[in-house]
C-alpha cells in the first residue's frame, strides 16, 4: 500500500494541473497555439494582473494624500541628482520642500538644457543626472524642432509600473473578455538609432520590438518581420500574419493614426494579401533579405479555406471589416486623444465599427503623465500620476507673462485650463512641456485632466489664438455640411510662412484637407469652414469682421498626400513611426509648399 502523504500530494498536483488547464482552455480562442506559447502568455497575464492590482492600490492610497506624495517625489528626484553639476548649481541638497525648490529654481524651457544634454551626449558624466542615460530620446517635434532629451531606467520603470500595469488592470475590469489568451496584433516598427559621440543611442523613447523581445510571442507578427528595415514592408507583414489568425483579440499601437493607416494599407493591398494567405507565400514585391524571407516563408502554409473566408468578408465592403475578419476582436488599444482624435473617430465610424477603443495613457518623451481609469467613457480623461512627476500648473491666462506663478496639484480648479510644468526622473526641472490641459474633476485629491492642445500648435496671426481642439471642432462641423465628404486628415499654416507664393496681403489661414467621397469643393463649401470657426470663436469672428484677418483658404489635396508628408517629416526630424504625430499647424515652409503642390482643388 503506498504511503498516504505522497499519494495525497500526487492527487492534489493532478487536480491543480487539471484546474490550471481548465482555466487556460477557457481563455483560448482558436486552435493554432502551442502549449508553450499558451503557458508563457498565461503566466505573463497573471503576473501583470497581480502587479496591476498592487499598483492600483498604491495609486488609490496616493490620491488621498497628493501634497505629501508630490513632495516625496520631488525630493527623491533632487536627492538622487544632488551631486551632479546641475544639482550643485542649484544646491539641491539643501532644498527641504516644494516651496524651497520653487523659490530657488526658475521655470525652464528646452533652451535651458540644450548645452547640458550635448555634454552628456559627448560622454561627460553627472551633468544633470547621476546615472548614464539609456538613450537620448528624440521628441516628435509637433510644436517646433525635434528636441533631444535624456531617458533613464527610472523613467521606464515608472512607465511600466505606474502606467502599463495599472491600465491593463483597468482594461481587464472594463472589458473582461480581453482577459483571454488571444494574440494581439501590435503595429510597431524597428526604429533607426544612431550613436552619440559617447556611444549613447539616439532615437525614439517608445515601445519597440527590441524592448519587447521577451513578449513577441504574444503578438501575431513573427520576430523575423522586425528585422525588415522598411516600414511599408513591415506593415504588410503585420497585416499578413494578422489575417492568417481569425482569433486575434486586440489591435494595438501607440497611436490611433498608426492603426488607421494600417487599415488603409489593408484596403489598398487586399488582393495581394489574400493571395499570399491562399498560396502560403510572401509577396515578391517586398524587399527582404534572403535569410529573413526564408524564415518568414517557413511560417507560411497554403490556407485556401481562410482565403475564401477573407474574400467573402470583403464582399460586404470595408465598413466594419475588423469585426468580420476577427470575430473575437475585443478591443483597439491606442491613444486617440489630442491630434489622434480624428483617426480614432474614422476608425470607429468605418473600419472598426462596433469595436471598443481604449486610450490608456497620457504620456510624452518626458515620461508618464497620467492614466485613463475610465476605459468605457467616450471622453478621454487621465488621472495624473502623483509619483511619476512633480507637477506644477501655469494658468492659461498667464502663459505669456515673463515670470508666471504656478499652482500645485492641490491648488488647481475644476473647469480651468493650465500648461503643465514638470520635474521628472530624467533631468528636467520645472520644465514647460507645452501641453495645455483642462482639469475636469478630481479622484480623491488628485486632478483628472483632458488634453486640450500644444502651445506650438495654435493658429495665431493677429493674437486670436485658435487652438487645435477649437479648429478641429469647426472643421468637423463644416465637413458634416459637405455632402458625401469624409475627413481623412488635415493641417494648417499661417499665411506668413508661405510669403509671396500665395498672394494676398491680409494674414489668413491656409487649410490643407484630405477627404474621401469628394473630389471638388465649391467656394461656398470652403467658406462654410470660415463661418463655422467664426461661430465657435468670438475673437476670430471679431478680427474677420474688422478685416484684420482674411478669409481662410481651403485646399483639397490628393489621396495619400498626408502619408507622404508623414514620411517627409519623419526623415527631417528623425522621428520613428512608433511616435509620430501629425503636425496640425505647419511651422516649416517646405511642409506647407509640399501640400500646396499636392492640391487638386
Amino acid at each position: 500500500m503506498p504511503p498516504p502523504l505522497p499519494t495525497a500530494v500526487g492527487v492534489l498536483s493532478l487536480a491543480g494541473m487539471a484546474l490550471l488547464w481548465r482555466d487556460i482552455s477557457s481563455k483560448v480562442k482558436g486552435d493554432k497555439r502551442t502549449l508553450g506559447s499558451l503557458l508563457s502568455q498565461y503566466v505573463a497575464v497573471k503576473a501583470v494582473g497581480w502587479l496591476g492590482r498592487r499598483q492600483r492600490k498604491k495609486l488609490e492610497a496616493d490620491t488621498l494624500m497628493v501634497k505629501q506624495v508630490q513632495e516625496e517625489t520631488l525630493l527623491k528626484r533632487l536627492r538622487k541628482n544632488a551631486d551632479t553639476f546641475y544639482g550643485r548649481k542649484y544646491d539641491f541638497r539643501s532644498i527641504e520642500d516644494a516651496a524651497g525648490f520653487r523659490a530657488r529654481h526658475p521655470i525652464t524651457t528646452y533652451g535651458d538644457y540644450r548645452e547640458f544634454i550635448e555634454r552628456v551626449a559627448a560622454g561627460e558624466e553627472k551633468v544633470i543626472i547621476a546615472e548614464k542615460p539609456l538613450i537620448l530620446a528624440m521628441t516628435s517635434g509637433t510644436s517646433g524642432p525635434s528636441a533631444m532629451l535624456l531617458s533613464t531606467k527610472d523613467t521606464n520603470t515608472d512607465f511600466f509600473l505606474q502606467g502599463v500595469t495599472v491600465c491593463l488592470e483597468a482594461m481587464r475590469q472594463a472589458f473582461p473578455e480581453s482577459n483571454s489568451l488571444q494574440r494581439t496584433t501590435k503595429f510597431f516598427y524597428t526604429p533607426t538609432f544612431r550613436q552619440s559621440e559617447a556611444g549613447i543611442p539616439i532615437g525614439p523613447n517608445s515601445s519597440t520590438p527590441a524592448s519587447s523581445r521577451h513578449i513577441l510571442n504574444l503578438y501575431t507578427t513573427p520576430a523575423p518581420a522586425f528585422e525588415v528595415p522598411s516600414e511599408k514592408d513591415t506593415l504588410y507583414l503585420h497585416l499578413l500574419f494578422a489575417l492568417k489568425d481569425p482569433s486575434v483579440g486586440t489591435l494595438e499601437s501607440n497611436f490611433a493614426s498608426t492603426v488607421f493607416y494600417a487599415f488603409t494599407a489593408l484596403q489598398e493591398r487586399w488582393q495581394e494579401l489574400v493571395e499570399d494567405v491562399e498560396r502560403g507565400t510572401i509577396s515578391s514585391s517586398l524587399t527582404l533579405e534572403p535569410k529573413v524571407r526564408s524564415r518568414l516563408e517557413a511560417l507560411m502554409k497554403p490556407d485556401a479555406e481562410r482565403a475564401a473566408q477573407l474574400r467573402a468578408h470583403s464582399q460586404e465592403g470595408f465598413g466594419g471589416i475588423a469585426k468580420r475578419l476577427w470575430p473575437h476582436l475585443n478591443l483597439v488599444l491606442a491613444v486617440d486623444s489630442g491630434s489622434n482624435q480624428i483617426y480614432g473617430e474614422m476608425l470607429r465610424e468605418h473600419y472598426c465599427r462596433g469595436v471598443p477603443f481604449y486610450s490608456p495613457f497620457y504620456a510624452a518623451t518626458e515620461g508618464l503623465i497620467g492614466v485613463n481609469l475610465w476605459p468605457q467613457e467616450p471622453d478621454r480623461r487621465y488621472l495624473l500620476c502623483p509619483r511619476s512627476m512633480f507637477c506644477e500648473f501655469l494658468p492659461e491666462s498667464s502663459l505669456d507673462e515673463e515670470t508666471p506663478q504656478t499652482l500645485l496639484m492641490e491648488e488647481v480648479k475644476e473647469g480651468e485650463s493650465y500648461e503643465l510644468v514638470i520635474t521628472n526622473a530624467s533631468g528636467l526641472f520645472r520644465y514647460r512641456i507645452g501641453d495645455i490641459v483642462k482639469v475636469t474633476g478630481f479622484h480623491n485629491q488628485c486632478p483628472i485632466v483632458e488634453f486640450q492642445y500644444r502651445r506650438g500648435q495654435m493658429l495665431n496671426v493677429r493674437g486670436e489664438k485658435v487652438s487645435e481642439a477649437l479648429f478641429l471642432g469647426a472643421l468637423k462641423n463644416a465637413v458634416a455640411q459637405w455632402p458625401g465628404a469624409q475627413l481623412v486628415d488635415y493641417s494648417c499654416a499661417e499665411s506668413g510662412i508661405l510669403g509671396d507664393s500665395i498672394g494676398g496681403s491680409d494674414p489668413h489661414y491656409q487649410v490643407f484637407i484630405e477627404l474621401k467621397g469628394v473630389r471638388n469643393l465649391t467656394e461656398e463649401q470652403r467658406y462654410k469652414l470660415d463661418i463655422c470657426l467664426q461661430k465657435d470663436s468670438a475673437v476670430y469672428k471679431s478680427f474677420r469682421i474688422k478685416g484684420s484677418i482674411g478669409s481662410m483658404r481651403v485646399q483639397l489635396v490628393s489621396e495619400g498626400a498626408f502619408k507622404e508628408l508623414q514620411r517627409k517629416m519623419m526623415a527631417y526630424t528623425s522621428t520613428s513611426a512608433n511616435t509620430f504625430k501629425m503636425h496640425r499647424v505647419l511651422r516649416r515652409k517646405e511642409y506647407a509648399e509640399f501640400l500646396l503642390g499636392k492640391t487638386v482643388s
